[in-house]
């Protein structure tokens, strides 16, 4: 067999039949996974319920006619490392955007040791300095 063909034939490991999945194959799964939870017959709490694969696997069908996507082994272990991929990004995400976060705390924790002041005034101002011409007196109020 040429290396083009063997890529699209299932490789056979110490555990079975390994199936190697393609874009379109992702795609139309994800496609799939979506429209099945916005019916919502299909929808736990935290989830789906348990027929869901053999529901995903009919949609499949029609869609992917000729790929043999099977519930039990090829869609769940597809759907586990899909998942284990998302959880990895994620982290990453979460982890810049902490990053970021902390990065503006160091920098506002700087900025108030060096005695910076936030409201926009001046931090060492003498009452010499100060125009006290427009301010009225105590004692001309008073009267």
């Amino acid at each position: 067999m040429s290396s083009s063909s063997q890529s699209s034939v299932s490789s056979q490991n110490s555990r079975g039949t390994k199936k190697k999945w393609f874009l379109e194959e992702d795609v139309t799964l994800v496609v799939c996974m979506v429209d099945l939870y916005n019916v919502g017959i299909y929808n736990a709490n935290t989830g789906f319920k348990a027929d869901y694969l053999n529901k995903l696997e009919r949609m499949l069908e029609k869609v992917l006619p000729h790929a043999m996507l099977k519930a039990r082994y090829n869609l769940e272990s597809r759907i586990r490392t899909l998942k284990n991929y998302w959880a990895i990004i994620y982290h990453m995400l979460i982890a810049d955007i902490v990053e970021e976060i902390n990065v503006e705390d160091i920098a506002t924790a700087n900025n108030l040791e060096k005695g910076n002041n936030y409201h926009g005034s001046e931090d060492d101002v003498s009452l010499d300095e100060m125009d006290a011409s427009t301010t009225q007196s105590q004692s001309s109020k008073s009267n």
